[in-house]
Formats: C-alpha cells, sequence, structure tokens
C-alpha cells in the first residue's frame, strides 16, 4: 500500500469514484463518506457513496444521504457502478469483510483502491494507496487531514463540516473519549470558523430517535444488565424478543453499551444482541483493558483499544456463556 499522499496530485483529474464502507454504517461511516464525496464533486469527480447495507434513521438528516445506495436493496444497478469505478475510497474499514455481502465484489474489482482507516491491524495488500492511523479519533478526522494535507482546505463548506463534525462526535463520544486530543479540538475550532451550527448536529445524532428506543434502553438496563463486580464487569445481553416487542430498528441500539461505563469501578462493558443470523458483540473499557484484543481472541471481532465489536454463531446463551468464561480468564487483567 502506498502512502495517500501519491494521490494529490492526481485529484486534478476527474474520475469515477465509488465511495464505501462497513455495513451498518454509523455517523463516523456515513459522516466521511458523504463529506469525502461532497469535497470529490467540488473538485469535478463523478461520485457515488455505496453502503453494503442500509443505515440508522438517525444519519437520514446528513447532505446527501439520499443518494447513497443501499447494496443489499439495489444489488444490480450498485455492481454496475463498481464495475465502471476508476477509483474506490475504502473508508471506516480495513478488511474486506466487514463490508458483509459486498465483501467478494469489492475483492475482484481491479480499479483502484484506496483506504483512510484508523482500526487496528489493516489488510495492507488489498489496497494500493492509503492511510491506516490508530491515534486518530475517527474516519473523518482523517478525511479532514485529507482535504486539508492536499491543499483544499478551502473546499470544506457547510455540508463537508456538518458530514465531518457528526463523525468526530460520534467517535470520540462527544469528546468524552481519550481520542478526543488537541488536534481534535483544533479541528472543530475550525470548522467553528467556516459556520459549523454544531448543536443543531448533536440535535440531529442525539435527540432523534422515536419513544419506543427509550423505553427499551430503560428496559435493558433494568432486565438485561448483569453486573460482576468481581471482574469489574457489566454485561447486557438482549435477546430477539425484545427487539420485536420494542420495535428496534437499525440504529436504535446505538448507545446503548456506553450506560454502564457510568458504574463506579467498572472497567468493561459487554453488550450482545440476537440477531437473526448471528449474535453481535460490543465491548467498551475503560484504562488498560485491551478491547482489540479480547474481541478478536473470543469472538471474531476487533477494532480499538478501548472500543471493539465481535460476533458469534451460537446461541445466545451459549455466547453469554462463553464471555463469562472468558472474563473468569482475564480476571487478573479487569482488578
Amino acid at each position: 500500500m502506498k502512502p495517500i499522499q501519491e494521490i494529490f496530485t492526481l485529484l486534478s483529474q476527474p474520475r469515477k469514484v465509488v465511495i464505501t464502507t462497513h455495513q451498518k454504517p454509523d455517523a463516523d461511516a456515513m459522516g466521511s463518506s458523504l463529506a469525502m464525496r461532497h469535497f470529490l464533486e467540488q473538485l469535478g469527480h463523478s461520485v457515488t457513496v455505496i453502503s453494503p447495507t442500509n443505515w440508522a434513521g438517525w444519519v437520514n438528516w446528513m447532505p446527501g444521504v439520499k443518494e447513497v445506495m443501499d447494496y443489499e436493496q439495489d444489488k444490480q444497478k450498485a455492481e454496475l457502478i463498481l464495475e465502471s469505478a476508476e477509483w474506490l475510497f475504502c473508508l471506516d474499514f480495513n478488511i474486506f469483510h466487514r463490508t458483509k455481502t459486498l465483501t467478494e465484489k469489492l475483492q475482484r474489482l481491479t480499479c483502484t483502491k484506496i483506504l483512510i482507516d484508523h482500526h487496528q491491524e489493516p489488510d495492507e495488500p488489498s489496497f494500493d494507496y492509503g492511510v491506516s492511523d490508530t491515534s486518530k479519533s475517527s474516519t473523518c478526522e482523517m478525511v479532514y487531514d485529507f482535504i486539508v494535507d492536499s491543499g483544499h482546505a478551502d473546499k470544506i463548506n457547510e455540508k463537508v463540516g456538518e458530514c465531518i463534525y457528526a463523525g468526530v462526535v460520534g467517535d470520540t463520544g462527544s469528546f468524552r473519549f481519550s481520542s478526543a486530543h488537541a488536534g481534535v479540538h483544533k479541528l472543530v475550532a475550525d470548522l467553528k470558523s467556516r459556520g459549523l451550527e454544531h448543536g443543531v448536529v448533536h440535535e440531529q445524532l442525539y435527540d432523534n430517535f422515536l419513544e419506543n428506543r427509550l423505553r427499551f434502553v430503560g428496559h435493558a438496563l433494568l432486565h438485561r444488565m448483569e453486573v460482576f463486580y468481581e471482574y469489574n464487569t457489566a454485561l447486557i445481553a438482549v435477546p430477539k424478543g425484545d427487539l420485536l416487542k420494542y420495535h428496534i430498528k437499525t440504529g436504535d441500539t446505538e448507545g446503548l453499551v456506553n450506560f454502564p461505563q457510568s458504574i463506579q469501578g467498572i472497567k468493561l462493558v459487554a453488550l450482545v444482541i440476537d440477531r437473526d443470523e448471528e449474535r453481535k458483540w460490543s465491548f467498551r473499557s475503560k484504562g488498560g483493558f485491551d478491547c482489540n484484543t479480547f474481541a478478536r481472541k473470543y469472538f471474531e471481532g476487533g477494532g480499538h483499544f478501548n472500543a471493539a465489536g465481535g460476533r458469534s454463531t451460537e446461541s445466545l446463551e451459549k455466547t453469554v456463556q462463553r464471555f463469562k468464561a472468558a472474563i473468569k480468564e482475564n480476571e487478573h487483567l479487569l482488578q
């Protein structure tokens, strides 16, 4: 994988570009994709954003989201666009299997593939150009760097700024996580100087849910949360029945894993949700517990040091049992 700086001189030549991201894109994935789209279009490129799957309703406010293609819903048209692409930007993921059913199609493409991502252990041989930096707060921060470093800071308009800010806010936990380094705050100051109305973005991201989602959160915390003080760990296990009862849609469980972190002494929080095809895990930690290593070792996952995800094809009951055995095995790291 060549340094991403080597494509800066190539940006002046308009190309057919496709931007894609991981399945079930969150604020950082969708924000970085749309920010890059709005930037490249100003340079004359023809740009299409293709999501591997559907996405949360609370990102539907983002400028340009209505033109994003859902690969699972419009596969034939999306594949034609992919086949004609000259450049493929891969944002907020670093290995193709994170794009679910889009994986094989992306692997077969012969166009130039460009990576921008901040997760650990990138599959560098799969990309022609790219940057992988785990010290970055978000992929949106990296897209901001890409625009500025390429000499086009003047192209950061209202649309680009809102999309970048949304991803930064989402992946830093509204600036509470350690990833919100000094450079992040300088980025925000720059966006504000360019006219960003940050309150509007916060309202769209966090004050835009239906009543059923709030009742679901209350139910999960009251009835589905276990606290293991001997391991400084909290677990929320959500069965499929709860998702049906509260009419939970894509994105409605976002942020649920963060609530138990407010409990004094808790170092690891795990959330597992019983989906149709598999059980999906989310992990959050405080301090020195490595969620990335834990997720990779026990649940076919990975991510960041203090935030990671995983999966299991076992039943909800069996995967919970596996988790309980795992925290017992890692007791010395959780003290």
